[in-house]
């Protein structure tokens, strides 16, 4: 199920959403108007390298995905830059700082989580690792490998849009 299709009720004045207007954006309320614009969420993640030209991997431990392997990254906070937010999901995901941050790629994803399915924009970025040897997995992450990104195999990608991101940094460094 869409957001869209789980508001109801219209959120300011409790009128019942009309059934022509059921998962449509905006949100137009027939009694008093309000208008509520359903846009997708924004989220950051990074390929960040290592001085030989690895990059760092996760294997996901929750779902979507779980097993599967990912880029650190997460939805961006309210208040926060697109760098802000993927600096900030580096540190809580791998415990790492990153230079040199580089924009890749944006792709759009659904994202499925607890029966919602939301529509995401995914920003992708590349960076160096101020320090490699303090990359550990820590919140949502099983496990951490630094690969080459010729060798990560499509099947084992978590997202559509992080194999879209993959070819562009290949198409980039050359690997």
């Amino acid at each position: 199920m869409r957001p869209t299709e789980l508001f109801r009720f219209c959120p300011r004045c409790a009128a019942p959403r009309s059934a022509e207007n059921v998962g449509k954006t905006p949100l137009t309320c027939a009694e008093c108007r309000f208008t509520f614009h359903f846009n997708p969420t924004v989220a950051a993640a990074c390929f960040i390298f290592d001085p030989t030209g690895c990059v760092l991997t996760i294997r996901r431990a929750k779902e979507p995905a779980a097993g599967k392997l990912g880029v650190p990254g997460g939805f961006i906070d309210f208040g926060e830059s697109a760098e802000e937010g993927m600096r900030r999901e580096v540190r809580e995901e791998v415990g790492l700082e990153v230079d040199r941050v580089r924009f890749v790629v944006s792709y759009p994803n659904l994202y499925h989580y607890r029966g919602v399915v939301y529509p995401v924009v995914d920003l992708y970025f590349a960076a160096d690792a101020v320090d490699p040897g303090a990359a550990r997995p820590l919140d949502a992450v099983a496990g951490i490998e630094w690969r080459d990104p010729a060798d990560l195999p499509d099947d084992e990608i978590a997202f559509e849009s992080l194999r879209v991101a993959l070819a562009a940094v290949r198409q980039q460094t050359g690997r």
